[in-house]
């Protein structure tokens, strides 16, 4: 069988793949703090048709000879370039200009089970809590701690009145006495690899072997960066790309296509040839 047919079957498999990102970070354009993905391609192994030689005395050295044998799925990299802030004047609002992830539990107080997100769409749940949009603990130090010394913690603002945030993450509140009062720290989890994260979903992403673990602090400390009070990161989608890459992932697909049909008709050809 044809070598063409399976290179055309590979390479519509794999732009349909990467329509599927670029439909979903299309989709994803006001969510706030997603990060777009790319996907890159790369070969397969290549079939030796003729291997290559040195050059002798008498005559001169050869190249291989080879025939590609169609492409597959590289890489799908999630692309942490920075966004703009939107403004919301949501005082639980919160933007990181610079590196760093919101440290959120999801099932417990065990670091190990913590999940990451930078959309810092926080509210002060029924109990005192700061929560997630999802009812997910945001995680904070005592604020005389530090992050080398401090533990972990949920935020639990009960008994405070007239909550602000700063940019260095500092959460302050009125006592019962009116007194201006540290409360808490918002932590921060930098990481070696950002790209090498695993989404899980709702704005979430999970540590990985690749990722490398986390590395807390707090804002404006050991390399993270400020957090902005009253806004909102929003997307990096960049919608002039996509619809670029979106054209020339159409025309590879139809390239693909053709290179399918065209081996059908020398197949057809090549059946015609016994009438």
């Amino acid at each position: 069988m044809m070598r063409s047919l399976y290179s055309g079957v590979s390479g519509l498999k794999n732009h349909q793949a990467r329509m599927d990102v670029i439909g979903n970070n299309i989709s994803n354009v006001n969510t706030a703090a997603y990060k777009s993905s790319r996907v890159v391609f790369q070969d397969i192994y290549s079939q030796t048709v003729k291997t290559a030689s040195a050059g002798t005395a008498t005559l001169g050295g050869t190249n291989p000879a080879q025939i590609g044998l169609g492409v597959s799925l590289g890489a799908i990299d999630i692309i942490f370039t920075s966004s703009a802030t939107q403004r919301t004047d949501n005082p639980s609002d919160l933007a990181i200009e610079g590196d760093g992830f919101f440290v959120i539990d999801i099932n417990g107080s065990d670091v190990g089970g913590m999940s990451y997100t930078r959309a810092g769409n926080f509210y002060v749940d029924n109990a005192g809590y700061l929560v997630t949009s999802d009812g997910y603990f945001v995680m904070g130090y005592d604020p005389a701690a530090t992050p080398s010394s401090g533990t972990l913690e949920q935020i639990n603002l009960t008994g405070y009145t007239g909550i602000t945030f700063d940019d260095k993450g500092m959460i302050w509140g009125l006592d019962s006495t009116d007194t201006k009062v540290a409360v808490s720290k918002i932590a921060l989890a930098l990481f070696t690899n950002n790209s090498g994260l695993e989404k899980m979903g709702g704005s979430l992403y999970s540590e990985t072997g690749s990722s490398g673990e986390p590395v807390f602090s707090v804002a404006q400390q050991g390399g993270a960066g400020k957090i902005n009070p009253g806004g909102l990161e929003m997307s990096n989608v960049d919608l002039a790309s996509e619809f670029t890459d979106m054209i020339v992932t159409q025309r590879g697909f139809q390239a693909n296509s053709r290179i399918i049909t065209t081996s059908d008709a020398l197949l057809e050809e090549l059946v015609n040839l016994k009438r």
